[in-house]
């Protein structure tokens, strides 16, 4: 269920104490506030400082020779949480998200249930597996089911289509994702469709899109505690760090030494993944990669999400 992170807490307290001395200053009995000093000179407020834009001109000139080396575009947008250090590339354009949006499915589903939603079985049919296309896990328990929390599981480590299908109508369908997206500020993602038909954009639509900029925003409400309860959020975690289907993306892309827990997206030209990194020391970097091939006939490529969360990830390194 949703916390408030300790951080957040005491900034609320900080605040709350700050206000509650000013108050207690002006309403002493007996005190008179000092007549201002007529030579004085009001000291100026310092400027909040602004988060690191690490889109320096070499890392804007590397990105754009992937791609037109891949004939591809790349999204990009990255959030360094402890220096507030961001990088963006087409961090606001759109990109077909495709399996990548189960990561987001099963955090909905942990925040909506208990333990004991999470062990009931949940039965379904060969036709609904046939349908739904690759399904490695669920298309082996037909005839038993799993519990719910498998399923979910399955999504994200294994990419499972029956079990992101399952998850979602737990949800209410996809409406009900795009409503708990919508809950945690992001209007962008739009989930109309399960698997497969999720895979199959229409030029001109928003359905089944997203941009870099909103996948990263809600991954760090994730990170940092606003979305999920302790518990569900290390369990998540759990699950991507467990997702071999990242290897050769955000993974293989990362300084050494830098754990990866990831959710991979694929289908035709679309290649994504988005991952919550945490380096040997300080706090953790979210980043999402977006990328789709210009030519519709084109199949994507491990190579070009890997070479950019690397170029990502470095600029990161070097600005800490």
């Amino acid at each position: 269920m949703t916390s408030r992170t300790t951080k957040t807490t005491t900034l609320l307290t900080i605040a709350a104490l700050g206000l509650g001395l000013g108050l207690a200053a002006c309403s002493t009995p007996g005190a008179s506030a000092p007549a201002p000093s007529p030579t004085a000179t009001p000291v100026p407020l310092p400027s909040p400082i602004a988060a690191p834009d690490l889109a320096t001109p070499e890392v804007e000139a590397a990105l754009a020779d992937l791609e037109t080396r891949y004939d591809a575009r790349i999204g990009l947008s990255v959030l360094d949480t402890g220096s507030g250090a961001t990088l963006d590339h087409r961090a606001d354009e759109r990109f077909g998200y495709a399996s990548s949006l189960k990561a987001f499915a099963a955090a909905a589903l942990l925040d909506a249930t208990d333990d004991a939603d999470l062990d009931r079985v949940v039965t379904w049919t060969q036709a609904e597996v046939d349908a739904a296309g690759y399904s490695p896990l669920t298309s082996t328990h037909v005839a038993d089911g799993l519990p719910l929390r498998q399923l979910a599981e399955a999504a994200v480590r294994q990419s499972d289509n029956t079990a992101l299908n399952l998850v979602l109508a737990e949800l209410g369908g996809p409406a009900g994702l795009d409503a708990a997206l919508a809950a945690q500020g992001d209007d962008v993602t739009d989930v109309v469709h399960s698997e497969p038909e999720l895979n199959r954009l229409t030029p001109g639509s928003t359905a089944d899109t997203s941009t870099p900029a909103a996948f990263t925003a809600t991954l760090a409400r994730i990170t940092d505690g606003d979305w999920l309860a302790a518990d569900d959020r290390a369990t998540l975690l759990e699950w991507m760090s467990g997702n071999a289907t990242g290897d050769t993306l955000i993974r293989a892309g990362a300084p050494d030494g830098w754990q990866v827990a990831d959710k991979s997206g694929g289908a035709g030209g679309i290649r994504n993944d988005v991952a919550i990194v945490v380096p040997p020391s300080g706090d953790p970097v979210v980043i999402s990669v977006l990328t789709t091939r210009n030519d519709p006939a084109a199949r994507y490529d491990d190579a070009l999400v890997a070479e950019a969360a690397r170029i990502a990830l470095t600029a990161v390194a070097a600005a800490r």
